[in-house]
């Protein structure tokens, strides 16, 4: 039996921590629910991150400046990124809306004392789409990167719910939205006001969605509870939806067919989005020449066609050809980015995409 790779105990612990904030955003019986939340969706994302890390080989540990090539410790420990330096390194536009959202509840979470127990429940309120969307993102990173088997869909369930069905819950959370201390009010004030438009109405940033009781007669194929898309309405139905405005909010995530080799990438391709991310001419030899020499798959007529790196490179029984994942493509894209990376994966001398260089094909392996 193979060992699992290295990444797999830490992405194991950041879907555990991701269920547990879940269980206890869903539990009205817990005092500080929406603290809890918080805290282990923090822990969620930094060890999803420094998962993705470990899987593209990131160094993400601090070195000491006063001393070469000396680690920093905790405790013995090498000290590594914490979540805000992670989203950073994930993220370098601070005008990301995922990076604008997680940076949001990592200061939020640098606040929370023990002073603000009794507004646990107002802040929840007034977070609410901004907690569903840390957790959607949450979700869309975690599949994205490591495959839709990993998805929280097969582990969550959707809860039962009151919210703003009847008039009197609408007006009853209204009025408990109003009592959120005033200065965790000016804290989110302040924060969304050094935050652009569009980051502020993105989905990624605040998730709304309108729930309606259905009164056409029941659908046999129909699931109890279902979901339409913004995208997929029309011009008039959307005006609609805008004009009712926001009154309560509930998580949903779009569930993928079967499809075979969903998101992943035959040579070619891969090749082209590697080569739009780096400066230097990169082609099917080049990514040839990287996957032998770093061992990505086996070479053809292998016995075992299928000893592969998985985090990079699945075989496809079927049709006796390889896919490459989204994440080695990241990986070549960072490993390719220099000189000295083009050559250590490829073994040849990169060139330039603005070179006039016509002899392209002859082979420059060193």
């Amino acid at each position: 039996m193979a060992r699992p790779p290295r990444w797999q105990a830490t992405l194991d612990a950041s879907i555990d921590e991701a269920c547990l904030a879940v269980r206890l955003y869903n539990d009205s019986a817990e005092s500080r629910a929406f603290e809890g939340f918080i805290l282990h969706m923090h822990l969620a994302w930094l060890y999803l991150l420094h998962a993705e890390f470990v899987r593209d080989d990131v160094d993400f540990r601090y070195w000491n400046p006063d001393y070469k090539n000396r680690l920093m410790r905790v405790d013995g420990e090498p000290k590594r990124w914490e979540l805000e330096r992670s989203m950073k390194q994930r993220w370098p536009a601070d005008s990301d809306p995922i990076r604008a959202n997680l940076s949001l509840f990592i200061k939020l979470r640098n606040r929370l004392e023990h002073r603000h127990a009794h507004a646990d429940e107002a802040l929840m309120l007034n977070l609410a789409g901004h907690a569903h969307a840390l957790l959607v993102n949450y979700e869309s990173e975690l599949t994205e990167q490591f495959g839709n088997q990993r998805s929280l869909a097969l582990r969550l369930r959707l809860p039962i719910f009151v919210g703003t069905f009847t008039p009197q819950g609408e007006q009853a959370l209204r009025t408990f939205r109003r009592t959120l201390p005033a200065d965790l009010r000016g804290f989110v004030t302040d924060y969304e006001s050094g935050l652009d438009d569009s980051v502020i109405h993105d989905s990624r940033y605040e998730f709304r969605l309108r729930a309606m009781v259905e009164l056409a007669p029941k659908d046999p194929e129909a699931v109890a509870m279902q979901f339409t898309r913004y995208e997929d309405m029309t011009e008039e139905e959307r005006e609609f939806a805008e004009e009712m405005g926001r009154r309560g909010q509930v998580i949903v995530r779009e569930q993928k067919r079967p499809v075979s080799g969903l998101g992943r990438l035959m040579p070619t391709a891969a090749a082209a989005e590697v080569e739009a991310g780096i400066p230097f001419v990169f082609n099917v030899r080049h990514f040839t020449a990287a996957w032998k020499r770093k061992n990505v798959r086996p070479p053809s007529g292998d016995p075992n066609p299928d000893r592969t790196n998985s985090d990079f490179c699945e075989y496809d029984e079927p049709t006796k050809t390889y896919r490459y994942t989204k994440a080695y493509v990241g990986h070549l894209i960072k490993k390719c980015g220099t000189e000295k990376g083009f050559e250590d994966i490829t073994g040849m001398v990169p060139r330039s995409k603005s070179s006039d260089d016509d002899d392209a094909n002859v082979d420059t392996t060193v």
